[in-house]
């Protein structure tokens, strides 16, 4: 056993500090990036956000929603080649993933007849532990087979794990464990590493081999994403800012609330409370017994629930959610001077601070 003394911190921890700047409006900020992999030795434009790979967020309708935006989509594991087959016309295969898993067999039989059938050239390689030492060589196996595909993998949180993926095959490795909104891996095993820290940690070693990084989990707002990004971050996965919209589909639960105000009649007599009707929808990690029971018809007896299913207020469509995300981005860049994104974390300096906003009227 042994204990790291130095300071690890998180989105909260930290604001950006202004700087002199010579832009006169957001407007001249250029949030479009372009990239080209090691690996894959493919190139990429777009804004680089994405869509993560779950339920009620990982969606095709999402995708066509994101990609029109030139945003990213990685669509949950579960959808089969014949859902693949049917909404085939809604994907920009520039801007989605196909994810999978780490089981050979599965990848074999049904995964790669998707990717090989719809020529796709995104491939997002999700476990909950990266550190596995299989997780290295599958990737490195699905490297041999298609030497041209854009491969994410994770998640990791540390540098050395972060080099030896992108040396089996990968181009951009997940990094984050245990920050999202609907993960209780920490409560459940006390694994995890504070994600602003992951992310330069993470970021400065991918870079030096010429990798990617995806900043996976722990936005909470529009500045916690120009945080990751001021961090070094090359994309930012999105789960509950993205969560809640029509494109996730999902039932909608509606449920009434007794207000504070009276209902009265037209002469001011009073008839009772007002009640007011709000709309939800399911929310569930991918590790929750909810995500469990629904795909793999249950938690097995040799492991627990490592995700909380919640019931979010319904926010309608996703257009609002990311006009909210970009104008804050580019707020970001004119505070400190960047005229992009790609200059964002040139122009960035991290101050610690134990408070971020002024929270007085939050309910």
């Amino acid at each position: 056993m042994r204990i790291e003394n130095e300071i690890k911190l998180d989105y909260k921890d930290v604001l950006i500090r202004p700087k002199r700047s010579t832009l006169k409006s957001r407007k001249d900020v250029s949030l479009r990036r372009t990239y080209r992999f090691r690996n894959s030795k493919q190139a990429w434009t777009g804004i680089p956000i994405m869509a993560a790979n779950m339920d009620g967020v990982g969606t095709f309708k999402m995708t066509e929603a994101l990609s029109s935006y030139e945003m990213f989509t990685c669509l949950n594991k579960h959808y089969d080649p014949e859902e693949w087959h049917v909404n085939h016309a809604l994907v920009d295969l520039n801007y989605t993933a196909l994810s999978i898993g780490s089981d050979w067999q599965t990848f074999l039989e049904t995964s790669r007849r998707i990717i090989l059938k719809h020529d796709l050239k995104w491939l997002c390689i999700d476990i909950a532990n990266g550190y596995s030492e299989h997780f290295a060589d599958f990737i490195k196996r699905v490297r041999e087979l298609h030497p041209n595909i854009n491969i994410i993998a994770g998640n990791v949180v540390t540098a050395d794990m972060t080099q030896e993926l992108i040396l089996a095959g990968a181009d951009i490795v997940k990094v984050g464990i245990g920050p999202g909104s609907v993960c209780t891996t920490r409560i459940q095993t006390g694994v995890g590493y504070p994600q602003l820290s992951a992310v330069i940690e993470c970021a400065d070693a991918a870079h030096g081999l010429g990798g990617h990084i995806v900043a996976d989990g722990g936005c909470t707002c529009p500045g916690d994403v120009a945080k990751a990004f001021a961090a070094g971050a090359d994309f930012v996965m999105l789960g509950g800012m993205l969560a809640g919209h029509t494109e996730g589909g999902g039932e909608l639960i509606h449920k009434c609330y007794r207000g504070d105000e009276m209902e009265t009649t037209e002469y001011g007599d009073r008839i009772g409370p007002l009640y007011q009707e709000k709309t939800f929808v399911q929310f569930y990690g991918m590790s929750s017994d909810t995500a469990m029971k629904k795909h793999a018809g249950g938690v097995a007896n040799y492991r627990s629930s490592e995700g909380r299913t919640l019931e979010i207020p319904f926010k309608g469509n996703v257009a609002n959610t990311i006009s909210d995300i970009l104008g804050g981005l580019r707020s970001t860049c004119t505070y400190v001077g960047a005229p992009s994104l790609k200059q964002l974390s040139k122009c960035a300096t991290f101050i610690r601070c134990t408070q971020q906003f002024n929270s007085v009227f939050l309910k």
